[in-house]
């Protein structure tokens, strides 16, 4: 626990350039408080001390704002930046040396037992207000763009975006598809559209029902 504690901190110094001392790190970092409370409360979850570790992480949540599963499994050199809302669940598993951003999730769709939340592989960055969602793997150096809505398996050395998130950068090379930082798909739009469409279509069955009707009461009115 020593030796991933060090390497957090490192991780801080070696990716904040507002970083200036390792006591200014540990006085004022929240993310970095929230990183070590959690592997306090893990050490203690790996003992069966279920109890004692998930008040450690609910004491941790209320400090800092940030609410990590003492059951997740979180490799060296974390480093939460600007550490505020993330919510890591319970069977979420992060590689090494991972960056995550304030506002992040990564959790269930509520559907799933057992392993029911994502794992990251190394080096990878997850940007703000983005939600991964589901027990598949982004793999190892990808990127998860800010706001975006990961449901599904990112390749490693990947680049996702957009809700859902599409892949638009492989291998540092830009994919061949109609997606882009500002043509992205809004599910509520598409869902309101296709909810008008039904709408139209049982409003012409309607009409029609009431034409039939007319039809049928003046037929019998002679």
């Amino acid at each position: 626990m020593l030796e991933h504690i060090k390497s957090d901190i490192e991780s801080v110094k070696r990716r904040d350039p507002a970083a200036r001392s390792t006591l200014e790190i540990l006085l004022t970092y929240s993310g970095l408080h929230a990183v070590l409370m959690y592997r306090v409360s893990h050490w203690f979850y790996t003992k069966k001390l279920y109890t004692i570790a998930r008040c450690i992480s609910q004491i941790a949540r209320l400090i800092t704002g940030v609410e990590i599963h003492p059951g997740a499994k979180i490799g060296k050199g974390f480093f939460i930046d600007h550490g505020s809302g993330v919510v890591i669940g319970e069977t979420t598993e992060i590689g090494d040396y991972c960056l995550v951003y304030q506002g992040v999730t990564l959790g269930g769709t509520g559907k799933e037992k057992g392993k029911r939340h994502p794992t990251l592989g190394n080096n990878v960055m997850v940007g703000a207000g983005a939600r991964v969602l589901g027990p598949f793997k982004v793999g190892d150096n990808a990127k998860i763009a800010a706001n975006a809505v990961v449901l599904e398996e990112v390749p490693p050395n990947c680049t996702a975006v957009g809700v859902p998130a599409r892949i638009v950068r492989r291998n540092g090379k830009r994919v061949n598809n109609d997606l882009d930082q500002i043509h992205i798909p809004d599910p509520v739009a598409q869902e309101l559209c296709a909810h008008r469409i039904r709408i139209e279509k049982m409003e012409k069955q309607v009409k029609r029902l009431e034409i039939t009707e007319i039809g049928n009461r003046l037929n019998g009115g002679k």
